[in-house]
């Protein structure tokens, strides 16, 4: 991943609620679905495009667009989180002396086991 981004990320999770919300471009549409009138007819829904890092979330199961929008925020906070860790950088290992003796030990004992279905004698 970027670091930029991680960068971006790291320092929205920081801020409070404002400040996240100006990176931000909001918008807001008809959000539909069950509600009745006031729904239907509202620009109730939100969309949330955070700039620096081009993540978009959206939030349309309230009536409210405040709640819808405090609801967007919270799923921004969400996304942001897990773009913000750094993975351990993972090294490659060998196998102890022990697990490789275990393991063709192990084949041995399957071949022989093998090797006695088949009847030889």
């Amino acid at each position: 991943m970027n670091e930029e981004i991680r960068a971006a990320a790291r320092r929205a999770l920081a801020l409070a609620d404002e400040a996240l919300l100006s990176e931000c471009d909001e918008a807001f549409f008809v959000a539909g679905g069950p509600g009745g009138q006031h729904r239907n007819k509202t620009e109730s829904g939100v969309r949330l495009v955070h700039r620096p890092t081009g993540l978009t979330v959206t939030a349309t199961e309230r009536r409210s667009q405040a709640q819808n929008r405090a609801s967007a925020l919270e799923r921004l906070r969400e996304r942001l989180a897990p773009l913000a860790v750094r993975p351990k950088v993972r090294r490659p290992t060998r196998p102890t002396r022990g697990s490789q003796e275990r393991r063709i030990a192990e084949k041995k004992r399957r071949g022989e086991r093998k090797a006695g279905r088949r009847g030889w004698d």
